[in-house]
């Protein structure tokens, strides 16, 4: 004979279809569940804008770099914008208190996003124009980025994606095929600017997991030290050639530009974007780049990209869009459901 507790009620476990379950701390939904996706919350809606700021910025330093380096070595001119980078960042946010173990994971962040990128950059600035710079470093930093997070399965390759991976690189190589045959060194400055794009799909990458534990100005300011402070080293057999009592306000107006908002501020605000949407999403808002750079180019330097290059950088637009669209979650094979012991027959 079967007895129940009397003193409890009977309680059935509930039949959840598998494909409810998105995580296994979520309360699972009915079975198909039509409701609407949730709007966008005033957070989501803050972080884009912020994203859109920060690419704004971005896109200005391409011109404004090329300024810089019309006056100074290449060399001194990217000690020069961080160097007055890491003095606003220090002089606002001070300096946080850091592991050793922590600083120098921080520290190798600043080698590889600070030094790295910004040898590159003005390299590649030095011999191309500041146009192509704001059309490959951009393009080429997201697709790399979202390549690599892939491979190390922290994000999901849709067919949505993956359609705007073979648009974007598609759209890289008619880009560089475009490339007009100027007699300089162009096409080298653009593979300069290559490189950049990978040391910048690396700041961003290595640094998702150092911002699940500290804060994003913390990470800024130490890594823009170190990388400061190499960036003064490599920079410093050209200080002899640099006529500096001949550098006017306007140069110093541009270094201080440079220096506070698409460094100091720039840095600070995307740091946060990837620590709360993640290295891919944050990294696809870099398309955005090439729209201020150009006109920036364009306008201050009167500087502009090829028809053939306006095609291809447009394809980019198109892998952009698409690599930006949001990727649904993983589905997870939801434990075993099991009786509970409160409503177990004993039997007699």
């Amino acid at each position: 004979m079967r007895v129940h507790h009397l003193d409890r009620p009977i309680r059935h476990s509930p039949v959840i279809h598998p494909l409810t379950i998105r995580h296994p701390s979520i309360v699972p939904a009915p079975a198909f569940n039509t409701a609407p996706r949730p709007p966008a919350t005033i957070d989501d809606v803050r972080i884009r804008l912020l994203l859109i700021l920060v690419m704004a910025l971005w896109g200005s330093a391409f011109a404004s770099s090329k300024l810089a380096v019309r006056e100074v070595p290449h060399e001194v001119a990217g000690f020069l914008r961080f160097l007055i980078g890491t003095i606003a960042l220090v002089v606002v946010l001070r300096l946080p208190r850091l592991r050793p173990r922590d600083a120098a994971r921080v520290g190798g962040l600043g080698l590889v996003g600070v030094f790295g990128y910004n040898v590159c950059f003005f390299l590649g600035l030095s011999l191309a124009p500041a146009a192509d710079g704001s059309v490959i470093v951009p393009m080429c930093a997201p697709v790399v980025t979202l390549v690599v997070t892939a491979l190390l399965g922290r994000t999901a390759i849709t067919p949505t994606r993956a359609a705007g991976l073979t648009a974007a690189v598609v759209g890289g190589v008619v880009f560089f095929i475009g490339i007009p045959d100027s007699g300089g060194n162009r096409l080298l400055g653009d593979l300069i600017f290559l490189g950049a794009a990978v040391c910048w799909a690396a700041y961003t990458i290595l640094g998702a997991p150092i911002l699940s534990r500290l804060s994003a100005p913390t990470v800024t300011v130490y890594a823009t030290a170190a990388g400061s402070s190499a960036l003064g080293l490599f920079a410093t057999p050209e200080f002899a050639r640099v006529d500096w009592t001949g550098l006017g306000l306007e140069f110093w107006l541009n270094q201080a530009y440079l220096g506070i908002l698409p460094t100091a501020l720039a840095y600070v605000l995307y740091y946060r974007a990837v620590g709360q949407v993640g290295p891919a999403v944050a990294a696809s808002a870099m398309f955005l780049v090439p729209a201020f750079g150009l006109a920036c180019a364009w306008v201050l330097l009167g500087e502009s990209i090829a028809p053939v290059q306006a095609a291809g950088a447009a394809l980019m637009f198109v892998g952009a869009w698409l690599n930006s669209r949001s990727v649904k979650p993983k589905t997870i094979v939801p434990p075993e459901v099991t009786e509970e012991p409160s409503s177990r027959a004993v039997r007699a």
